[in-house]
């Protein structure tokens, strides 16, 4: 037992930390748990090989990889983004209609599709609509994240963690999530947090990014901006942009060059100097110094504008926000090491990381989930980012590329995945052997579709009828989850046999001596909650569960309203950034600090950990 709790400990470390990918410690914790397991030698986890690995074929693994790949087929036919700017058109410049449309989007469509990938879609949508109707962004994207969230607990499928805890319920109670097992709790959440978001909260974000967008004057990187002109005795002419500064010796990137009323940007690195031509860099004001002293240079003043920096000739913007997902093969790497600039002909002039702005020595800093990065790149690269999963770009390509002739095949497809799963066969059956009095229809009776076979149903379907091309759905698939799935799993199984849950539920439920079973419930919400805040979503379930069930068996109460307390809390984590990844998805394009998720989020939590607790009493009793 102290031996499980050794582990978690490390777990919890290495999540809050990020020292390693979470997905990493994820294997981590299997591979400690089956190493320490092994029976003949030392059998401390009491978690056998098979049982170590049994998450990479447990049916939620198996059923979220098919979600994600469901999610991703109804983004690449683009009827999320159409209702977008539909509900845009409506936005216009008044934030409440702003508001209204952010979330009567992206919280209903959350309930079936992933709300992962609905924020990640929506990210461009929404920041467009802040921009063009003369609004912060700051005030649309955490009500997107938050919102989503809500949605997310409409039905099963709604979000990774749900069909998590549904697996790990019938494991301990045999009493697994149908498909609209909390809806009309989930209903109320939405309806309560949606007029929260609209009266209070949106009144507690600050405006940190500026209404009237310039990244310039926003990433405050005007002094990094420095235009010089080379001379005529510039040991630089004839020199490749490439080689023409020592990137070693110097931190600074030649971003531009302005050739007789011309201007080149990406890609320009195979382009040789001649004396004349204006140079924009990007460093601070001593390499600046430096190089103007060294390389024969002449200072020629700074751009203070985004307009400066951008091509009169380009058709389309040459300046972005990129956010860096989860999976993409940025995470853990820096620039250098990553060739980002090399594959995208894309130049990183700043860019954020967890609320820092980041302008200096970027080259060896370690991007993580969430990062947003300023890039400047010409139209077809921006393209070629936006095209990618590797990256969310903040703003909508101007002619995206949607298979929108398969949305009615897209929508069938998942209202087949859903339909099947919720029909109550039985009666139904029952009701038309009755009517027909034809026995063959009892036989229905015994069909029951899991969620897992109806979603691999339709997999196969969305690449039948091309919504997916057969290379695509390896590409939709976040396998980062799909191993911090794999990996978790079996630590909760290690807590329960261990005895370690048993330990833990007798803490808890010695607080019954004081409040009553609807007081510990509450508790057990907060703690979720506050947990979540901190690691990942998927692991506060895994390990809360067991706890849960275990301290309302030992009160005497129902030990699936404790499941879904659990539930609720770990898939509405609302105080920090890095507690869901929606929040990691807007924390970025917002410009937001880490307080404001607390300033903003702290009220909401507590509003609803009150109304989620009341309502679980309400619908299924303690």
């Amino acid at each position: 037992m102290l031996v499980v709790f050794g582990i978690i400990l490390i777990a919890l470390v290495l999540f809050v930390t990020e020292w390693l990918p979470i997905d990493v410690t994820a294997i981590l914790v299997m591979v400690l748990l089956m190493v320490l397991g092994v029976d003949g030698v030392v059998n401390l986890t009491e978690i056998s090989t098979t049982e170590g690995t049994s998450g990479f074929s447990n049916s939620a693994t198996i059923t979220v990889l098919a979600m994600l790949i469901l999610s991703s087929g109804i983004s690449q036919t683009g009827v999320v983004q159409i209702i977008g700017r539909k509900m845009s058109a409506f936005a216009g410049d008044d934030l409440d209609k702003q508001l209204l449309a952010t979330i009567g989007v992206s919280g209903p469509i959350s309930g079936f599709i992933n709300n992962t990938p609905v924020v990640a879609i929506l990210v461009p949508v929404i920041s467009d609509i802040a921009h063009k109707g003369k609004t912060s962004p700051s005030k649309l994207l955490i009500p997107l994240s938050y919102a989503s969230m809500f949605g997310g607990m409409l039905t099963l499928i709604g979000t990774s963690t749900n069909i998590l805890a549904s697996d790990v319920s019938a494991r301990l109670l045999d009493q697994p999530f149908s498909m609209f097992e909390f809806t009309q709790l989930g209903i109320i959440v939405l309806v309560v947090g949606s007029i929260y978001l609209m009266t209070v909260g949106h009144r507690l974000l600050p405006e940190r990014v500026p209404v009237d967008e310039d990244y310039v004057q926003e990433y405050a990187i005007e002094e990094y901006l420095t235009d010089v002109v080379v001379d005529d005795d510039s040991p630089l002419i004839g020199s490749t942009v490439d080689d023409a500064i020592d990137r070693v010796a110097f931190d600074a990137n030649i971003l531009q060059v302005v050739r007789d009323s011309e201007e080149f940007i990406e890609p320009i690195g195979q382009k040789t100097l001649r004396a004349g031509d204006l140079l924009r860099l990007r460093a601070d004001r001593p390499t600046v110094q430096q190089l103007v002293d060294r390389e024969t240079l002449t200072l020629a003043g700074n751009p203070q504008t985004a307009d400066e920096l951008e091509p009169e000739e380009a058709p389309d913007r040459t300046l972005v926000e990129v956010v860096v997902p989860r999976g993409s093969f940025l995470v853990g790497e820096s620039l250098e090491s990553s060739t980002f600039r090399q594959r995208y002909d894309a130049t990183v002039l700043a860019f954020r990381s967890r609320g820092e702005t980041v302008r200096t020595n970027m080259d060896e800093r370690r991007i993580r989930v969430g990062d947003t990065l300023l890039v400047q790149a010409a139209p077809d690269s921006i393209d070629r980012l936006s095209q990618n999963d590797d990256f969310i770009v903040a703003h909508e390509p101007e002619e995206p590329d949607y298979r929108t002739e398969k949305i009615p095949h897209a929508t069938a497809i998942m209202a087949g995945v859903v339909g099947f799963v919720a029909v109550p066969w039985g009666t139904v059956g029952s009701a038309l052997a009755g009517m027909t009095g034809i026995g063959a229809f009892d036989a229905l009776s015994a069909l029951s579709l899991p969620i897992l076979v109806t979603a691999l149903a339709g997999v196969v379907a969305m690449v039948a009828t091309g919504v997916l091309r057969p290379t695509e759905i390896y590409d939709a698939v976040e396998w980062d989850v799909i191993f911090l799935l794999a990996g978790i799993i079996p630590l909760g199984m290690a807590l329960e046999q261990t005895g370690g849950a048993d330990l833990l539920g007798s803490l808890v439920a010695a607080t019954g001596a004081y409040l009553p079973a609807l007081g510990v419930l509450w508790v057990f919400y907060l703690s979720t909650g506050l947990i979540t805040g901190v690691i990942s979503n998927n692991a506060s379930v895994v390990l809360m569960l067991p706890i849960a069930v275990e301290t309302a068996s030992q009160i005497g109460a129902n030990p699936f309203a404790f499941v879904l307390a659990v539930t609720f809390a770990a898939s509405t984590a609302f105080l920090t950034p890095v507690g869901y990844q929606t929040n990691l998805f807007v924390y970025g394009p917002g410009g937001y600090k880490f307080m404001d998720f607390v300033r903003v989020g702290a009220p909401l939590q507590l509003l609803l950990s009150v109304v989620t607790v009341l309502g679980i009493a309400f619908f299924w009793g303690l």
